[in-house]
């Protein structure tokens, strides 16, 4: 039977048990005789007006090539659909399509995305990073509290971040309703900004011209900032890296002469760090806004903005991950991943 919708059956339904003709119901809803009778016939067998279930389309792979697709993919992480089905031959084909490996995935559960950009660790990285994580994945509230963590970021006015999809039909992939105009440098501008937070207190945002130097870092970034800081009962500052300008000699000295601590800090692991976190938040904050900065300076002045906008909850709230990133850090030891 022609597919007709739900509700056009019911109302010829309707109108076959009011006594109307087969051939009047059919003009009403605009289809073939036949198709009412059957309509008619079915209501009678069944009691329903709804087709019967279809087997569906045929499918193309056996259950035990569907198990051998979702191995080999659970094995090999970075394995093609193309090449899984290059090498998966089909039940009337000599070879199956990748998107049907991929339906098979993705009936399995599994999807694909991008991976996690991490770091290059050697073996003393991760032994640092599993020996601090021990350390401080049972820090309370009150230990968070009484470090400030910092590390500087950058900004940019547009940044491509390789998920903007855009759908179109056959050759329209050139017309300019498709295409997006980027720098591939992330052009129009940058904004170095320096901030710091602690449990429930936070810097105000600085904004850094130019490269930060360690006389810069020390002049403009701790003494009017991270000293007075320390004015709360024991503080501590937080190295957040190994960037020059932060472990200088002087640097170190000037920490040193005003009884400023700092917490060590293993090398390559900026994700430990609360800090990003903020960063994350703030990018996000900045970008969503209904009128996004268009030239540098708006883009210092949105950044100092939204900064302030972060409430008290949302910095404790990220503050407190470190200890969610120390266990994640700890599971993947466990677990024998080069973490």
């Amino acid at each position: 039977m022609p597919k007709v919708p739900a509700h056009l059956r019911e109302r010829a339904l309707g109108m076959l048990q009011g006594g109307m003709r087969t051939a009047d119901v059919a003009r009403a809803i605009n289809c073939n005789v036949r198709t009412v009778r059957r309509l008619r016939q079915r209501y009678r067998e069944t009691g329903q007006t709804a087709d019967h279930p279809r087997s569906g389309r045929p499918r193309v792979t056996t259950p035990a090539q569907d198990r051998y697709i979702r191995t080999s993919n659970l094995r090999d992480k970075y394995r093609m659909t193309t090449t899984t089905a290059q090498v998966t031959p089909g039940t009337h084909n000599p070879s199956i399509s990748a998107q049907t490996v991929r339906n098979m995935l993705r009936e399995a559960g599994l999807r694909a995305c991008r991976p996690v950009v991490r770091q290059v660790l050697i073996r003393h990285h991760r032994q640092q990073r599993r020996l601090w994580a021990q350390t401080h994945r049972r820090w309370t509230r009150q230990d968070c509290q009484k470090v400030l963590f910092n590390d500087e970021s950058w900004f940019c006015l547009t940044m491509g971040d390789g998920r903007i999809h855009v759908y179109h039909q056959r050759n329209e992939c050139y017309t300019e309703a498709c295409t997006l105009e980027q720098d591939r440098f992330g052009g129009g501008g940058s904004v170095m900004v320096w901030g710091g937070v602690s449990q429930h207190h936070r810097t105000e945002l600085v904004v850094i011209a130019g490269n930060l130097s360690a006389v810069r870092y020390r002049e403009d970034i701790l003494l009017p900032h991270v000293v007075p800081f320390q004015a709360h009962p024991a503080m501590r500052a937080c190295g957040p890296d190994n960037a020059t300008s932060h472990t200088a000699r002087s640097v170190r000295d000037f920490l040193q002469d005003r009884n400023v601590s700092v917490l060590p800090w293993p090398a390559k692991s900026p994700d430990l760090n609360p800090i990003e976190h903020v960063w994350d938040l703030l990018d996000q904050r900045v970008r969503a806004r209904a009128i996004p900065p268009r030239n540098v300076r708006k883009l210092a002045g949105t950044l100092v903005e939204e900064w302030g906008n972060i409430s008290e909850q949302e910095l404790a709230n990220l503050v407190q991950s470190m200890r969610r990133r120390c266990s994640a850090v700890l599971n993947a030891a466990g677990g024998h991943t080069r973490y």
